[in-house]
């Protein structure tokens, strides 16, 4: 069993270990929050399985033997304080995921991210991954180079820039998933092999369409702060950014810098719309849009060759949606509404 928690990059790095694992040709089972019960797999589970479970806070919040041979803590950010009420509530259910482990086990932590170094535990094996430093033992970057750091050697994985997925937080995706596949036995080739076959997660920072030159994402999961912040530094600028749903007890500030750096329009949406405005007021360009259907509208209307359009609202999406999948297919429909509408009318000019 491979557990996988963490704020933000769960579902990208328990999608993406499960490839590799399926690379290597063994056994393996996808489950947990990433949409499939992980009880319902059991009778599925042989002694050769290996079965990688993308773990939320809510599901770890009140295990009592769960056990994972391999677990991944991939950073903390505040989320779900309307649930846990504070940080340390929040915290520490997401830290139950090394509760039961022992000396056999392997525990996976963030050495870029304090808030998770804190939780690192004492009864099993402690690996880390970095992009920042160099790791005793676990995966890290030196130079462009990812490697492999165990009993004092490197084994050198893969290049940098050959990670398909955009954005530094990947980075650190690709090193969790790196380090949890050769602690599950793949071999280095392997490994980068399947990395660089792996084609993302629909809804983080999923590319849709361009139409009249600019560039529309969708990035549905971002559904909270953390996760807007890593939309917004994915992208050099002129960012048109589709912000809103339902709060989930966020500080939606600390966007003002970003915003103010990287953003030309922001389009707000759904309960939390008011909120946001007051908390990101004097940033950047506003627009009350209430609805998904009419952001899109506005944002194309708005938008120059060259622009990106990208849903990352900060906020679930449960005030006008049934979950964050729903939203982000109904974007992606919206979208590609635009563009047909738009090859449309350039035929008839023709």
């Amino acid at each position: 069993m491979i557990g996988i928690t963490g704020s933000n990059g769960k579902t990208t790095t328990t999608t993406l270990v499960h490839h590799i694992l399926q690379n290597a040709s063994i056994p393996t089972i996808l489950a947990g929050n990433v949409g499939t019960p992980l009880i319902s797999c059991v009778e599925g589970m042989k002694s050769d399985t290996i079965t990688v479970a993308e773990l939320s806070s809510f599901q770890l919040e009140f295990t009592e033997k769960f056990r994972p041979d391999i677990g991944l803590f991939l950073n903390l950010t505040p989320d779900h304080l309307d649930r846990h009420k504070n940080m340390e509530a929040y915290a520490g259910a997401k830290a139950r995921i090394f509760e039961n482990q022992t000396e056999l086990d392997a525990a996976v932590l963030n050495a870029d991210d304090p808030p998770t170094v804190l939780y690192a535990p004492q009864k099993p094996q402690v690996f880390w991954f970095s992009r920042k430093q160099k790791v005793e033992q676990g995966a890290c970057l030196r130079g462009d180079d990812i490697v492999v750091v165990h009993h004092a050697k490197e084994e050198f994985v893969m290049k940098r820039v050959e990670i398909p997925l955009a954005g530094a937080h990947n980075v650190e995706n690709v090193l969790a998933a790196v380090t949890a596949a050769r602690l599950a036995g793949v071999d280095t080739a392997t490994v980068a092999q399947a990395v660089r076959s792996f084609a993302g997660v629909e809804h983080r920072l999923e590319f849709v369409a361009e139409i009249a030159g600019v560039r529309y994402f969708n990035d549905s999961k971002a559904t909270n702060v953390d996760a807007t912040l890593k939309a917004l530094d994915s992208f050099p600028g002129r960012i048109l950014i589709i912000l809103g749903g339902k709060d989930k007890g966020s500080d939606y500030s600390v966007l003002q810098k970003p915003l103010r750096e990287k953003a030309i329009l922001a389009l707000l949406i759904g309960a939390a719309a008011e909120k946001i405005e007051k908390q990101i007021a004097g940033s950047v360009a506003i627009e009350r849009a209430a609805t998904l259907d009419r952001a899109v509208d506005l944002a194309a209307h708005a938008a120059r060759p060259g622009d990106i359009v990208v849903l990352a609202p900060a906020c679930a999406s449960f005030d006008q949606f049934q979950n964050y999948e729903q939203r982000g297919r109904v974007f992606k429909e919206l979208v590609h509404q635009l563009d047909a509408h738009s090859t449309q009318h350039s035929s008839e000019k023709e």
